[in-house]
């Protein structure tokens, strides 16, 4: 390894961060800031294209340090430089060469990189260490190769005959293997990787999942989210706009799901696969508690005293005086503030603009109906635009 490799690793980064911002949005461009459901959504396109993955791990030790005091083994270079659309990390070395820099194209390997090709043909599947065992076994060059000579002297030349030139036996390469064994497993590493990757897709069934109103028998009146639970996995999370349906693809025995919206009561969904039906038709049941406080809130009041003073009633009858509410503040300065429940009353039932993008995030209620307990956010113009 030397620090030109340390230099192209940090410009291979760079282009598998723009690589990846071409279609997808991250809570931040900058790829060594990317944590969580970023490095899930990466690992799954990385799958996707380059029949490969990293783990969480070394995404960590290579991504999020910068710059790097060392680079991963060849293997994870090569997917990378796949990914971001060239054929191989040499591939990718070449196009980016520095002023004055010479690239060796086959290279003499040092004891070092031998024994890392060691470990790596040790670490992978039996399949292909036979076949390097197999070419170190096939490759045995001769040592005592001559070239037939030729002598004319004591020979009788025939001038109606053309004289067949002798063949010539060129001695191999002894270099020859220690010169392309990276190419030869590299080549092996990536058949392997993308028959791993095909077999998910293979094997893999999509089913498709449908949501309707439990009391209205329509489709559900707000984005769904939904969380798909892996098991040692964190979950993988949807966003699913009213009247769609939701296709999820995989080769999994079971499927757990946690299904939410703002006016729906939260469900838990266990399905076994051996014989699901590729179609389902899910039932929300509405949370007629969240339905009623942002009826009652004043978004169509219309400056009308009457009516304010109807949805004041209403409020003052459904909400406990010793209810517990917060106002969510999503932004740069997150924070939370509690108000009381004659504060929250005048709130929603204040005509503004800004009540048109009020969201109840989480409420409860006692045994006796009353409610004890509201979570809300009012998302900003921008916010709503997003």
């Amino acid at each position: 390894m030397t620090d030109l490799d340390l230099l192209h690793f940090e410009q291979l980064k760079k282009d598998v961060q723009a690589q990846y911002l071409k279609e997808y949005t991250p809570s931040h461009d900058d790829i060594s800031k990317w944590k969580g459901i970023d490095i899930i959504y990466f690992q799954e396109d990385l799958r996707k294209k380059a029949k490969g993955n990293i783990s969480e791990k070394s995404f960590y030790t290579y991504f999020k340090n910068s710059p790097v005091t060392k680079i991963p083994r060849i293997d994870m270079l090569n997917l990378l430089s796949i990914y971001a659309g060239y054929d191989s990390w040499y591939e990718f070395k070449k196009q980016h060469l520095f002023s004055g820099e010479l690239l060796q194209e086959d290279p003499d390997l040092s004891n070092e990189e031998v024994k890392e090709l060691e470990e790596t043909v040790a670490q992978s599947p039996v399949s292909l260490k036979t076949e390097i065992q197999q070419v170190k076994t096939d490759f045995k060059p001769e040592e005592n190769f001559d070239l037939q000579k030729s002598n004319p002297e004591n020979q009788i030349v025939n001038e109606k005959k053309n004289i067949e030139p002798n063949p010539v036996i060129i001695k191999p390469n002894k270099n020859f293997f220690k010169k392309n064994i990276w190419a030869i497993v590299t080549t092996v590493l990536i058949s392997i990787t993308g028959l791993l990757g095909f077999k998910d897709e293979i094997f893999s069934k999509t089913y498709k999942y449908c949501f309707t109103d439990a009391d209205r028998g329509t489709s559900v009146i707000n984005t769904l989210e939904i969380r798909v639970m892996k098991e040692n996995e964190s979950p993988l999370i949807y966003k699913i706009k009213p009247g769609e349906c939701f296709y999820y693809s995989t080769k999994d025995k079971n499927l757990i799901m946690e299904i939410s919206a703002p006016f729906y009561e939260s469900l838990k969904v266990n399905r076994s696969l051996e014989n699901a039906p590729g179609e389902e038709l899910i039932e929300m049941k509405p949370d007629d508690y969240k339905m009623a406080v942002n009826y009652f809130s004043v978004k169509d009041a219309n400056g009308n005293p009457e009516l304010l003073k109807q949805k004041r009633s209403q409020l003052e009858n459904l909400i406990s005086s010793n209810a517990v509410i917060y106002q969510v503040y999503d932004n740069k300065t997150y924070g939370i503030e509690r108000l009381d429940k004659q504060k929250y009353i005048t709130l929603v039932t204040t005509p503004t603009t800004s009540l048109k993008n009020l969201t109840v995030i989480e409420m409860k209620k006692d045994i006796n109906g009353k409610i004890i307990s509201i979570k809300f956010k009012i998302a900003s113009t921008d916010e709503k635009n997003k």
